[in-house]
């Protein structure tokens, strides 16, 4: 494009200055941006992030940065470093902060959190694009800044909180992963933002703008070898997963016919070329308890086929069928009526209605009434006696 005047990169120049301030708006921005996106990942809730995407702070000092290194304008490239450093470091102890009180454990981290400990080449490309974004929307007033903030703010505030979340825990390999990404994102928009400026015609001089583009490209340059080593390792590990699982179904009798197989995952070793067996986990239906011998019967098979080792977790949920004529195999119940055919119990014998009276002293055992006698024949015999 044909460079613009020289009114309107002073009218631009004074824009991204004033937005590269550091001042309480910049700060309130960055608190309630990394809060909401540290619940956000906590929670492994992709809608809660995005409400943190559209706050967006740090877009406001890349973009400074990124024009002041086109102009060589060390004053105002000073001014836009501080003001990124002041909102990085805010945002990582505020994630920690939060992640403290949370305290989730590392094994519960969400999928939100995982993904942004393991940066690849695709992230740089996402980040070069973001930035594009943000630079043509600040030269093309029609287009909407909160565009452009969304687009930054997925690639910068949310590894920044994952940041402060791992170092909360202690995990230390996970933290460097995650500020890796941020630095990846970091490079590639303001290196996306000075391509669009320059290409706008917002630049002084060819040979400062040349410049500029060259250390650019070159600082951008230096992560694309461990980038690209990273892509290759999850291409990877996806490829074989996919193996491990089509082997298992198709080629083992424990996986392929005894049981159904209902999820696979794989933690796979923090180190890609260690010793350290990876652990494939295998939730499982089945109607007879998968045994020890034949996990290591499978983890042999696999050792035979893929020429690496791989530690196997059977998670066993058992089929049992019920039919309604399993009722006939059920016990009697304690209160049910007794069958028709059993034989009530006897009957006590009545007690007679009259006792004899107990013997005594003044009168023998015989002269006492029979207690087999009615009373009228018990005094009739003792008439007779007298």
């Amino acid at each position: 494009m044909q460079k613009v005047s020289i009114k309107d990169i002073e009218k631009l120049r004074h824009d991204l200055q004033t937005d590269a301030e550091l001042n309480l708006n910049y700060l309130v921005l960055v608190l309630s941006s990394c809060i909401i996106a540290t619940l956000g990942l906590l929670m492994n809730s992709p809608a809660v992030i995005i409400g943190a995407m559209i706050i967006a702070p740090l877009m406001m000092p890349l973009r400074g940065l990124a024009f002041a290194a086109l102009e060589a304008n060390l004053e105002m490239f000073i001014q836009s470093l501080t003001t990124i450093g002041v909102g990085t470091l805010a945002a990582v102890v505020i994630a920690w902060l939060v992640g403290r009180v949370f305290d989730l454990p590392a094994s519960e981290f969400g999928a939100e959190i995982l993904s942004r400990t393991e940066p690849n080449l695709a992230d740089l490309f996402v980040a070069i694009a973001a930035g594009a974004v943000s630079g043509f929307a600040k030269i093309r007033p029609r287009i909407s800044d909160a565009l452009a903030g969304t687009a930054i703010s997925v690639a910068l505030m949310p590894p920044l909180c994952v940041v402060g979340i791992t170092l909360a825990q202690g995990k230390w390999g996970a933290s460097g992963g995650a500020f890796l990404l941020y630095f990846t994102n970091l490079l590639g928009i303001i290196l996306a933002c000075i391509v669009v400026f320059a290409w706008g015609g917002y630049y002084l001089d060819h040979r400062m703008m040349r410049r500029a583009l060259r250390w650019s490209l070159a600082m951008t340059s230096l992560l694309v070898i461990p980038l690209f080593i990273s892509l290759a390792i999850l291409l990877g590990r996806k490829q074989l997963n996919s193996t491990i699982k089509d082997l298992l179904k198709n080629e083992t009798i424990t996986v392929g016919e005894q049981t159904e197989l209902i999820d696979m995952k794989v933690k796979w070793s923090s180190i890609p070329w260690s010793n350290q067996p990876s652990m494939v986990i295998l939730t499982v239906r089945a109607e007879k308890p998968v045994t020890p011998n034949q996990i290591l019967l499978l983890e042999n098979f696999l050792y035979r086929r893929l020429g690496r080792s791989f530690k196997l977790v059977f998670r066993v949920r058992e089929i049992r069928e019920v039919t309604s004529d399993d009722l006939e195999a059920l016990p009697p119940s304690p209160r049910s009526s007794p069958p028709p055919d059993s034989q009530p119990p006897p009957k006590s014998s009545p007690q007679p209605a009259f006792e004899s009276p107990a013997p005594t002293a003044d009168a023998p055992f015989e002269h006492q009434a029979s207690p087999h006698l009615s009373p009228r024949a018990s005094r009739a015999e003792r008439l007779h006696n007298t």
